[in-house]
């Protein structure tokens, strides 16, 4: 039995509800500081597990810190944090762990947890990458888009899962908006994407101004409040929301009826799996980030796999196989924590064709 663990922690101190329902009720400060004093915990153990080739069980630890805190407390004790968590994982027996969410960016992503612990360590980046890329060029399918005509945009492109996105997508789409607060870093991605493949890229600071273009939008940062909006997008956009907070306000599935919003990388695992823990998914379904650790795991790979700010694209696409081998896949559309169905992605498509046809008059 191959065993694994993996670190979540609340993104808002309403998540905290999934725990225990009173804590709902709590103010967001006087939680936040409770958090502050809370030592991490395991939350859950995970078994079913299962592949044709391998089986294996996990656990879910709990870092109790919110996704603001891991931004504004110190870094050091915000990695202190994520250490502590990580030697829960391995009192418990788990040979990897996995870092969700913030726990994945605060520092060095993951590179100091891994020196202070005697287990494998992995963001799970590289999945969320390779999947969230599969699942826009399957929904731009649907919309009847091919991706060598389109123009894509990527909101987050100087993090570790934007910059690989661009990398997987310039060799697959004409034209790519790298998006970014910070554009120093966005220049030197664009003019190595510009050396290596035949593809026009463009570098802004203008979230809202450069969307109104893209054809596709994979949207991947860190920020805390939503940043896209109903007016920012283009009849028959494909938006792919792979950041937790969600990027992408709800107000754009609501009031723009010819736009597509899915969510990156919701997973089905294979195996008879129960988390033990309600995330708001279906049974069986996770996040890529979490079913990286379960493949690595089943698969042995107990090695330091996605960490750093430079992901390996090689790595992209070997754990993509290895997904593929162990029968993990995409668990279709999702959006706001639903299906999302292919007759609603014919009436996007229809509602989209009627929006440019009567700008056009």
């Amino acid at each position: 039995m191959e065993k694994f663990a993996f670190i979540l922690h609340p993104l808002s101190a309403g998540d905290m509800g999934l725990i225990s329902p009173f804590l709902k009720y709590v103010p967001e400060k006087l939680l936040e500081a409770c958090l502050k004093k809370k030592k991490p915990f395991k939350v859950s153990h995970i078994t079913g597990v299962k592949s044709q080739y391998a089986e294996a069980e996990g656990w879910f630890v709990g870092c109790p810190l919110t996704a603001r805190q891991m931004l504004e407390l110190p870094e050091e004790f915000v990695l202190d944090r994520i250490i502590e968590a990580g030697h829960i994982a391995e009192d418990l027996g788990a040979k990897i762990v996995g870092l969700g969410a913030f726990t994945s960016i605060a520092g060095d992503a993951g590179i100091t947890v891994a020196k202070h612990l005697n287990i494998a360590v992995t963001s799970g980046n590289s999945y969320t990458v390779a999947t969230a890329v599969q699942g826009t060029k399957a929904a731009a399918a649907m919309m009847g888009k091919s991706f060598d005509s389109c123009h894509a945009a990527v909101v987050g492109a100087s993090g570790s899962i934007g910059a690989a996105a661009v990398r997987l997508l310039a060799g697959e789409v004409p034209h790519i908006t790298l998006v970014a607060r910070k554009l120093a870093p966005l220049e030197n991605l664009a003019q190595d994407i510009i050396s290596r493949e035949q593809c026009q890229v463009d570098v802004t600071g203008d979230i809202h101004g450069s969307l109104k273009n893209a054809d596709i939008v994979i949207a991947v940062t860190s920020a805390l409040d939503f940043l896209i909006s109903p007016e920012d997008l283009k009849p028959g956009a494909v938006v792919c929301d792979v950041a937790r907070p969600r990027n992408v306000s709800r107000a754009v599935s609501a009031k723009r009826r010819d736009v597509l919003v899915i969510e990156g990388g919701v997973i089905d695992v294979p195996g008879d799996v129960d988390f033990h823990f309600n995330f708001e998914f279906p049974p069986r379904m996770a996040y890529a980030c979490m079913a990286e650790t379960m493949i690595l795991a089943l698969e042995s790979r107990y090695e330091n796999f996605s960490l750093g700010r430079n992901l390996d694209v090689n790595k992209i696409r070997t754990i993509a196989e290895l997904a593929e081998k162990h029968n993990f896949h995409l668990a279709g559309f999702r959006n706001f924590e639903r299906a999302v169905t292919e007759e609603e992605i014919d009436f996007v498509k229809h509602s989209a064709l009627g929006t440019l046809v009567a700008h056009n008059r």
